[in-house]
């Protein structure tokens, strides 16, 4: 299937690499000839978008209207929400309506209302693609951001899920009053004004209800005015459909993909020691909340321009050369290793 091939012993890590990225591309071709509705990517694009808007705008008014447990609605919609994370990410590859502006940029603002717990997808363009040409060096901002690279503890595990608290941490870390007013400028550039909204909103949720629990376990109650009641309902509300789904999504994505990509010691360029495939069975539960992307998205690093969904249909093949080409699958080590690829210093040759 995968065509003649030098031993992979003998090739260095820019030819497995254009190996990789040659069964890759030859598979995607084959699924178009095969179904030639793959064709239509502009079409499927917006498509899919429109499904899992009407899946959370459906989901949301099934749970408002009570024929549908919160809970139900929360999963649902941050699953919805992982679907409209890939074709952000396509888009910002350029991948639907590349010459279309119009509908190209309606595509972006959707996906972002969709999930305002994101920074700016204009924005993100330029640290996503210059994650590309650094990925797993120090000038690769959008996977630090992210935690990759942190040492795992407390502080970790309060950043992978939440946007804000990451910068605040960061915040915190800054020696400098000049690097602080850099971190807090770019923060409040790049989560404005939805990521703002959307994590103010869930700090309010979480206090709210928070004094109450201390409330009731101290035998007594806060009475809140009828404003406070007021806002608070609204807020209970956007905390099943929206805000919630995305806290979920959020951390699923970033434990994911800030433990797949390596940090630090890799050589520049080489594409095999960027990630790994981290598909454990226990990881699904994360998984079907960022669309499998701890399986799909080294594939991603060889073949950059295909989308999401062709993606994910070329994983059985994908996972067989990039296995063959030496690249680590559910290599568990990362997580003691601050995501280093290897523990010691220096560079490991593949």
């Amino acid at each position: 299937m995968h065509g003649t091939c030098a031993s992979p012993e003998r090739l260095n890590a820019q030819q497995r690499s254009a190996h990789i990225r040659q069964v890759v591309l030859a598979r995607g071709e084959e699924l178009r000839q095969r179904y030639p509705i793959l064709r239509h990517q502009d079409a499927l694009g917006a498509g899919i978008l429109a499904f899992a808007l009407a899946g959370m705008v459906g989901s949301a008014l099934l749970y408002i209207n009570g024929h549908l447990a919160g809970w139900v609605c929360l999963l649902l919609n941050a699953f919805f929400a992982s679907l409209t994370h890939e074709l952000e990410h396509d888009l910002i590859h350029s991948m639907y309506f590349r010459k279309q502006r119009v509908p190209h940029n309606l595509m972006m603002g959707l996906v972002w209302l969709a999930r305002p717990s994101t920074i700016n997808p204009w924005i993100r363009r330029h640290l996503h693609l210059n994650h590309h040409k650094v990925s797993g060096s120090e000038a690769d901002m959008e996977e630090r951001a992210i935690t990759n690279g942190e040492p795992w503890g407390l502080a970790r595990l309060l950043m992978v899920g939440d946007n804000v608290m990451s910068a605040f941490i960061r915040l915190l870390r800054a020696k400098t009053w000049a690097h602080k007013r850099s971190i807090l400028k770019r923060t409040l550039k790049v989560y404005f004004p939805l990521a703002l909204l959307h994590w103010g909103a869930w700090y309010v949720f979480l206090g709210f209800h928070g004094a109450n629990a201390v409330a009731y376990l101290l035998g007594t109650a806060i009475d809140w005015s009828a404003a406070t009641l007021a806002v608070m309902h609204v807020i209970d509300i956007a905390a099943v459909v929206i805000i919630g789904p995305n806290v979920l999504r959020t951390f699923c994505l970033h434990f994911i993909s800030s433990n797949m990509h390596y940090y630090g010691d890799i050589e520049p360029g080489n594409v095999i020691q960027q990630t790994q495939v981290l598909n454990p069975w226990w990881l699904w539960p994360l998984q079907a909340f960022c669309f499998n992307f701890g399986s799909s998205h080294g594939i991603h690093h060889f073949v950059v321009k295909e989308p999401f969904y062709i993606r994910q249909m070329t994983v059985p093949v994908a996972h067989q050369v990039m296995r063959e080409m030496g690249v680590r699958f559910n290599d568990f080590g990362t997580f003691g290793r601050a995501n280093r690829f290897v523990r010691e210093e220096g560079v490991v040759r593949v």
